[in-house]
Protein backbone atom coordinates (compact mmCIF):
# COMPACT_ATOMS: atom_id res chain seq x y z
CA UNK A 1 0.00 0.00 0.00
CA UNK A 2 1.22 3.23 -1.17
CA UNK A 3 1.73 5.88 1.40
CA UNK A 4 2.77 8.81 -0.26
CA UNK A 5 0.25 10.90 -2.46
CA UNK A 6 2.22 12.18 -5.53
CA UNK A 7 -0.48 13.89 -6.78
CA UNK A 8 -0.17 16.54 -4.13
CA UNK A 9 3.36 17.35 -5.77
CA UNK A 10 3.82 19.44 -9.14
CA UNK A 11 3.29 17.23 -12.69
CA UNK A 12 6.82 17.50 -13.53
CA UNK A 13 7.55 15.77 -10.24
CA UNK A 14 5.31 12.78 -10.65
CA UNK A 15 6.50 12.34 -14.39
CA UNK A 16 10.08 12.07 -12.86
CA UNK A 17 8.70 10.12 -10.25
CA UNK A 18 7.24 7.85 -12.32
CA UNK A 19 9.73 7.42 -14.57
CA UNK A 20 12.21 5.77 -11.70
CA UNK A 21 9.52 4.34 -10.05
CA UNK A 22 9.45 2.40 -13.61
CA UNK A 23 12.96 1.53 -13.86
CA UNK A 24 13.27 0.09 -10.04
CA UNK A 25 10.72 -2.44 -11.00
CA UNK A 26 12.38 -3.39 -13.93
CA UNK A 27 15.72 -3.45 -11.99
CA UNK A 28 14.07 -5.82 -8.92
CA UNK A 29 12.36 -8.06 -11.81
CA UNK A 30 15.73 -8.52 -13.46
CA UNK A 31 17.81 -8.79 -10.07
CA UNK A 32 15.22 -11.60 -8.88
CA UNK A 33 15.90 -13.58 -12.13
CA UNK A 34 19.54 -14.79 -10.95
CA UNK A 35 19.17 -18.01 -9.02
CA UNK A 36 21.10 -16.73 -6.35
CA UNK A 37 19.28 -14.22 -5.81
CA UNK A 38 15.90 -16.63 -5.19
CA UNK A 39 16.89 -18.16 -2.00
CA UNK A 40 14.73 -15.82 -0.09
CA UNK A 41 11.03 -14.85 -0.78
CA UNK A 42 11.38 -11.63 -2.01
CA UNK A 43 7.54 -11.06 -1.89
CA UNK A 44 6.71 -11.98 1.54
CA UNK A 45 10.21 -10.18 2.77
CA UNK A 46 8.76 -6.99 0.88
CA UNK A 47 5.37 -7.21 2.20
CA UNK A 48 6.75 -7.69 5.81
CA UNK A 49 8.89 -4.52 5.12
CA UNK A 50 5.55 -2.97 3.66
CA UNK A 51 3.46 -3.48 6.07
CA UNK A 52 5.85 -2.71 9.21
CA UNK A 53 5.91 0.70 7.28
CA UNK A 54 2.66 1.34 7.03
CA UNK A 55 2.14 1.02 10.44
CA UNK A 56 5.33 2.56 11.89
CA UNK A 57 4.16 5.66 9.85
CA UNK A 58 0.43 6.01 10.32
CA UNK A 59 0.83 5.41 13.98
CA UNK A 60 3.41 7.85 14.19
CA UNK A 61 5.68 5.54 15.68
CA UNK A 62 3.55 4.68 18.51
CA UNK A 63 2.86 0.89 16.95
CA UNK A 64 6.65 0.06 16.30
CA UNK A 65 9.92 1.21 18.15
CA UNK A 66 13.38 1.00 17.15
CA UNK A 67 14.05 -2.08 18.14
CA UNK A 68 11.07 -3.49 16.36
CA UNK A 69 12.77 -2.43 13.40
CA UNK A 70 15.92 -4.01 14.14
CA UNK A 71 14.46 -7.09 14.48
CA UNK A 72 12.26 -7.44 11.76
CA UNK A 73 14.92 -8.56 9.24
CA UNK A 74 17.31 -10.78 9.98
CA UNK A 75 21.00 -10.04 8.64
CA UNK A 76 20.74 -12.11 6.18
CA UNK A 77 17.42 -10.47 5.15
CA UNK A 78 19.35 -7.11 5.21
CA UNK A 79 22.18 -8.15 3.12
CA UNK A 80 19.89 -9.32 0.57
CA UNK A 81 17.86 -5.65 0.56
CA UNK A 82 20.89 -3.98 0.20
CA UNK A 83 22.18 -6.19 -2.99
CA UNK A 84 18.30 -5.61 -4.17
CA UNK A 85 18.25 -1.76 -3.67
CA UNK A 86 22.33 -1.46 -4.44
CA UNK A 87 20.82 -3.16 -8.36
CA UNK A 88 18.32 -1.04 -8.28
CA UNK A 89 19.88 2.47 -7.90
CA UNK A 90 22.70 1.23 -10.34
CA UNK A 91 20.12 1.16 -13.30
CA UNK A 92 18.69 4.82 -12.49
CA UNK A 93 21.84 6.44 -12.33
CA UNK A 94 22.50 4.06 -15.69
CA UNK A 95 19.38 5.40 -17.46
CA UNK A 96 20.02 8.73 -16.25
CA UNK A 97 24.14 8.47 -17.97
CA UNK A 98 22.65 6.90 -21.13
CA UNK A 99 20.27 10.06 -21.64
CA UNK A 100 22.73 12.93 -20.36
CA UNK A 101 26.33 11.46 -21.03
CA UNK A 102 28.79 13.08 -19.25
CA UNK A 103 31.28 15.68 -21.54
CA UNK A 104 34.01 13.96 -23.00
CA UNK A 105 36.43 16.71 -21.10
CA UNK A 106 35.35 15.52 -18.01
CA UNK A 107 38.21 13.68 -16.17
CA UNK A 108 37.48 10.52 -14.50
CA UNK A 109 40.21 8.98 -12.09
CA UNK A 110 39.49 6.53 -9.42
CA UNK A 111 42.45 6.96 -6.52
CA UNK A 112 42.24 5.29 -2.90
CA UNK A 113 42.68 7.89 -0.27
CA UNK A 114 43.57 6.70 3.27
CA UNK A 115 43.05 3.16 2.06
CA UNK A 116 39.21 4.33 1.21
CA UNK A 117 38.16 3.99 -2.49
CA UNK A 118 36.88 7.40 -4.28
CA UNK A 119 37.03 8.96 -7.61
CA UNK A 120 38.53 12.68 -8.60
CA UNK A 121 36.13 14.52 -10.73
CA UNK A 122 37.51 17.28 -12.77
CA UNK A 123 36.12 19.46 -15.18
CA UNK A 124 37.80 21.91 -17.49
CA UNK A 125 38.54 24.85 -15.91
CA UNK A 126 38.58 23.73 -12.12
CA UNK A 127 41.01 25.46 -9.88
CA UNK A 128 44.07 22.79 -8.48
CA UNK A 129 43.79 24.26 -4.95
CA UNK A 130 40.84 23.66 -4.09
CA UNK A 131 38.32 20.46 -3.44
CA UNK A 132 34.56 20.17 -2.54
CA UNK A 133 34.73 16.57 -0.78
CA UNK A 134 31.61 14.64 -1.63
CA UNK A 135 29.84 11.63 0.09
CA UNK A 136 27.22 10.37 -1.74
CA UNK A 137 23.38 9.82 -1.13
CA UNK A 138 22.23 6.24 -0.46
CA UNK A 139 20.56 5.84 3.28
CA UNK A 140 23.59 4.67 4.17
CA UNK A 141 23.17 1.14 2.92
CA UNK A 142 23.76 2.03 -0.94
CA UNK A 143 24.85 4.68 -3.17
CA UNK A 144 28.49 5.11 -5.08
CA UNK A 145 30.43 8.16 -6.42
CA UNK A 146 29.32 6.49 -9.83
CA UNK A 147 25.42 7.14 -8.78
CA UNK A 148 26.11 10.83 -8.14
CA UNK A 149 28.31 11.20 -10.64
CA UNK A 150 26.10 13.70 -12.70
CA UNK A 151 25.59 15.59 -10.00
CA UNK A 152 28.43 15.70 -8.65
CA UNK A 153 30.29 16.77 -11.76
CA UNK A 154 27.56 19.59 -12.44
CA UNK A 155 28.61 21.15 -8.70
CA UNK A 156 32.00 21.22 -9.97
CA UNK A 157 31.17 22.66 -13.57
CA UNK A 158 29.39 25.57 -11.87
CA UNK A 159 31.98 25.95 -8.60
CA UNK A 160 35.18 25.44 -10.57
CA UNK A 161 36.45 23.29 -7.84
CA UNK A 162 37.86 19.44 -8.22
CA UNK A 163 35.62 17.03 -6.83
CA UNK A 164 36.83 14.67 -4.68
CA UNK A 165 33.84 11.70 -4.22
CA UNK A 166 34.23 9.19 -1.72
CA UNK A 167 33.33 5.61 -1.69
CA UNK A 168 33.13 4.90 2.29
CA UNK A 169 31.70 1.98 3.60
CA UNK A 170 27.77 0.29 3.40
CA UNK A 171 25.97 -1.02 6.22
CA UNK A 172 24.73 -3.62 6.75
CA UNK A 173 27.91 -5.23 6.19
CA UNK A 174 30.00 -2.23 7.53
CA UNK A 175 27.61 -0.66 10.30
CA UNK A 176 28.14 2.49 12.48
CA UNK A 177 31.15 4.28 12.74
CA UNK A 178 32.56 2.72 9.37
CA UNK A 179 31.23 4.72 6.94
CA UNK A 180 31.82 8.04 9.43
CA UNK A 181 35.47 7.45 10.19
CA UNK A 182 36.24 6.68 5.84
CA UNK A 183 34.93 10.03 5.20
CA UNK A 184 37.68 11.68 7.94
CA UNK A 185 39.86 9.72 6.46
CA UNK A 186 39.42 11.00 2.92
CA UNK A 187 39.56 14.54 4.95
CA UNK A 188 42.70 13.94 7.16
CA UNK A 189 43.93 12.70 2.79
CA UNK A 190 43.38 15.61 1.05
CA UNK A 191 45.54 17.71 3.99
CA UNK A 192 48.32 15.48 4.02
CA UNK A 193 48.46 16.00 0.23
CA UNK A 194 48.65 19.60 0.98
CA UNK A 195 45.22 20.56 0.48
CA UNK A 196 44.57 23.97 2.97
CA UNK A 197 41.21 23.60 5.09
CA UNK A 198 40.68 26.89 3.80
CA UNK A 199 40.35 25.47 -0.01
CA UNK A 200 38.02 22.59 1.28
CA UNK A 201 34.64 22.42 1.32
CA UNK A 202 32.49 19.31 1.94
CA UNK A 203 29.33 17.99 0.87
CA UNK A 204 26.65 15.54 0.13
CA UNK A 205 22.97 15.04 -0.36
CA UNK A 206 20.64 12.98 2.14
CA UNK A 207 23.28 10.25 3.44
CA UNK A 208 25.65 11.67 2.63
CA UNK A 209 24.35 15.26 4.08
CA UNK A 210 24.44 13.45 7.51
CA UNK A 211 28.29 11.85 7.14
CA UNK A 212 28.57 15.74 6.35
CA UNK A 213 27.67 16.72 9.23
CA UNK A 214 28.85 14.06 11.28
CA UNK A 215 32.52 14.20 9.84
CA UNK A 216 32.50 17.96 10.85
CA UNK A 217 31.92 16.51 14.64
CA UNK A 218 34.37 14.11 14.35
CA UNK A 219 37.03 16.53 12.74
CA UNK A 220 35.96 18.96 16.03
CA UNK A 221 36.01 15.80 18.35
CA UNK A 222 39.91 14.95 17.13
CA UNK A 223 40.58 18.63 16.70
CA UNK A 224 41.47 18.67 13.52
CA UNK A 225 41.34 21.91 11.12
CA UNK A 226 37.57 22.61 10.00
CA UNK A 227 37.13 22.91 6.28
CA UNK A 228 35.76 26.36 4.50
CA UNK A 229 32.67 25.44 4.49
CA UNK A 230 30.09 22.49 4.55
CA UNK A 231 26.89 21.81 2.22
CA UNK A 232 24.09 19.48 3.81
CA UNK A 233 21.45 18.67 1.10
CA UNK A 234 18.64 17.01 3.01
CA UNK A 235 20.78 15.81 5.65
CA UNK A 236 19.17 12.76 8.09
CA UNK A 237 19.61 14.74 11.58
CA UNK A 238 18.23 12.60 13.90
CA UNK A 239 18.04 8.83 14.23
CA UNK A 240 16.13 8.30 17.49
CA UNK A 241 12.89 7.09 15.13
CA UNK A 242 11.09 6.75 19.03
CA UNK A 243 11.77 10.60 19.30
CA UNK A 244 10.75 12.46 15.93
CA UNK A 245 7.98 14.83 16.34
CA UNK A 246 4.38 14.69 14.00
CA UNK A 247 5.51 16.52 11.09
CA UNK A 248 8.27 13.64 10.57
CA UNK A 249 5.06 11.18 9.86
CA UNK A 250 2.99 13.75 8.17
CA UNK A 251 5.29 14.31 5.27
CA UNK A 252 5.45 11.10 4.79
CA UNK A 253 2.35 11.68 2.29
CA UNK A 254 4.48 13.87 -0.19
CA UNK A 255 7.47 12.00 0.04
CA UNK A 256 7.37 9.05 -2.53
CA UNK A 257 11.29 8.30 -2.66
CA UNK A 258 11.63 7.80 1.59
CA UNK A 259 8.42 6.82 2.88
CA UNK A 260 6.76 4.53 0.17
CA UNK A 261 9.70 1.85 0.31
CA UNK A 262 10.00 1.27 3.82
CA UNK A 263 13.48 2.33 3.19
CA UNK A 264 13.81 3.90 6.43
CA UNK A 265 12.48 0.99 8.63
CA UNK A 266 15.03 -1.25 7.12
CA UNK A 267 18.26 1.04 6.46
CA UNK A 268 18.48 2.84 9.98
CA UNK A 269 18.00 -0.19 11.98
CA UNK A 270 20.79 -1.93 9.71
CA UNK A 271 23.03 0.85 9.73
CA UNK A 272 22.77 1.30 13.65
CA UNK A 273 22.91 -2.72 14.39
CA UNK A 274 22.29 -2.00 17.85
CA UNK A 275 24.28 1.42 18.54
CA UNK A 276 22.49 3.58 20.70
CA UNK A 277 21.06 6.58 18.35
CA UNK A 278 21.42 9.02 21.27
CA UNK A 279 24.81 9.36 20.54
CA UNK A 280 25.76 13.33 19.09
CA UNK A 281 27.70 11.07 16.30
CA UNK A 282 24.85 9.21 15.30
CA UNK A 283 22.20 12.08 15.94
CA UNK A 284 24.35 15.43 15.30
CA UNK A 285 21.03 17.21 16.33
CA UNK A 286 21.39 17.00 19.56
CA UNK A 287 25.16 17.91 20.05
CA UNK A 288 27.10 20.66 20.29
CA UNK A 289 28.38 22.47 17.29
CA UNK A 290 29.98 25.41 18.44
CA UNK A 291 33.11 25.60 15.90
CA UNK A 292 31.43 24.56 12.71
CA UNK A 293 32.15 26.61 9.73
CA UNK A 294 29.51 28.46 7.65
CA UNK A 295 27.08 25.59 6.61
CA UNK A 296 24.24 25.39 3.92
CA UNK A 297 21.59 23.05 4.32
CA UNK A 298 18.96 22.66 1.79
CA UNK A 299 15.64 20.49 1.85
CA UNK A 300 11.96 20.27 0.65
CA UNK A 301 9.23 21.06 3.04
CA UNK A 302 7.37 17.62 1.15
CA UNK A 303 10.01 15.37 2.72
CA UNK A 304 9.94 13.56 6.14
CA UNK A 305 13.48 14.89 6.84
CA UNK A 306 11.93 18.46 6.58
CA UNK A 307 11.31 19.10 10.37
CA UNK A 308 14.83 17.70 11.16
CA UNK A 309 16.83 19.76 9.06
CA UNK A 310 14.69 22.65 10.36
CA UNK A 311 15.74 21.60 14.20
CA UNK A 312 19.12 21.01 13.15
CA UNK A 313 19.74 24.30 11.47
CA UNK A 314 17.94 26.12 14.72
CA UNK A 315 20.86 24.41 17.20
CA UNK A 316 23.20 25.35 14.76
CA UNK A 317 22.35 29.20 15.06
CA UNK A 318 21.91 28.91 18.79
CA UNK A 319 25.37 27.17 19.15
CA UNK A 320 26.96 30.34 17.09
CA UNK A 321 27.25 28.76 13.70
CA UNK A 322 26.75 31.27 10.18
CA UNK A 323 24.20 28.80 8.74
CA UNK A 324 21.42 29.07 5.97
CA UNK A 325 18.96 26.88 5.69
CA UNK A 326 16.91 27.12 2.22
CA UNK A 327 13.86 25.38 1.61
CA UNK A 328 11.95 24.04 -1.46
CA UNK A 329 8.25 23.27 -1.57
CA UNK A 330 6.56 20.50 -3.69
CA UNK A 331 9.75 18.64 -4.63
CA UNK A 332 10.47 15.12 -3.16
CA UNK A 333 14.12 14.28 -0.97
CA UNK A 334 16.49 14.43 -3.24
CA UNK A 335 15.12 16.48 -5.94
CA UNK A 336 18.86 18.16 -6.41
CA UNK A 337 19.77 14.29 -8.22
CA UNK A 338 16.23 13.21 -9.32
CA UNK A 339 15.01 16.79 -10.89
CA UNK A 340 19.07 17.04 -12.35
CA UNK A 341 18.00 19.19 -16.22
CA UNK A 342 14.58 18.27 -15.31
CA UNK A 343 13.14 20.41 -12.42
CA UNK A 344 13.64 24.10 -12.37
CA UNK A 345 14.02 23.70 -8.22
CA UNK A 346 17.08 21.54 -9.11
CA UNK A 347 18.92 24.21 -11.02
CA UNK A 348 17.71 27.02 -8.55
CA UNK A 349 19.47 24.91 -5.48
CA UNK A 350 22.60 24.18 -7.40
CA UNK A 351 22.64 27.90 -8.41
CA UNK A 352 22.33 29.13 -4.55
CA UNK A 353 25.34 26.18 -3.77
CA UNK A 354 27.35 28.57 -6.18
CA UNK A 355 26.57 31.10 -4.27
CA UNK A 356 27.32 30.29 -1.11
CA UNK A 357 30.62 29.25 -2.54
CA UNK A 358 31.39 32.15 -3.67
CA UNK A 359 30.56 34.20 -0.67
CA UNK A 360 32.76 31.84 0.81
CA UNK A 361 35.68 32.42 -1.30
CA UNK A 362 35.39 36.15 -1.51
CA UNK A 363 35.27 36.14 -4.81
Amino acid sequence: MAISNISKLSPEVQTVIGKFQKIQMQAISEFLKVKENQKINFLALWNKIRNANDRWVKSKGNDLTYNDLYKLTTHEERLFLSRLLRFAFDAISEQQESEAPLPEDIKIEQVKVNGVPAEWQIVPGAKKDRVLLYFHGGAMVLGSPKNSRAFTVTLGQVTKMRVLSIDYRLAPENPHPAGQKDCVKAYKWLLSSGIKPENIIIGGLSAGGYFTLTTLLRLQNEMIPMPLGAISLSPATDLRLDDVDDSFYENAETDPILADSGVLVFCIPAYLAGKDPNDPLISPVIADLKGFPPLLIQASSSEILYSGCKRFADKAKDDGVDVILEIWDDVPHGFHVFGLNILPESEDAINHIKDFLQKLFNE
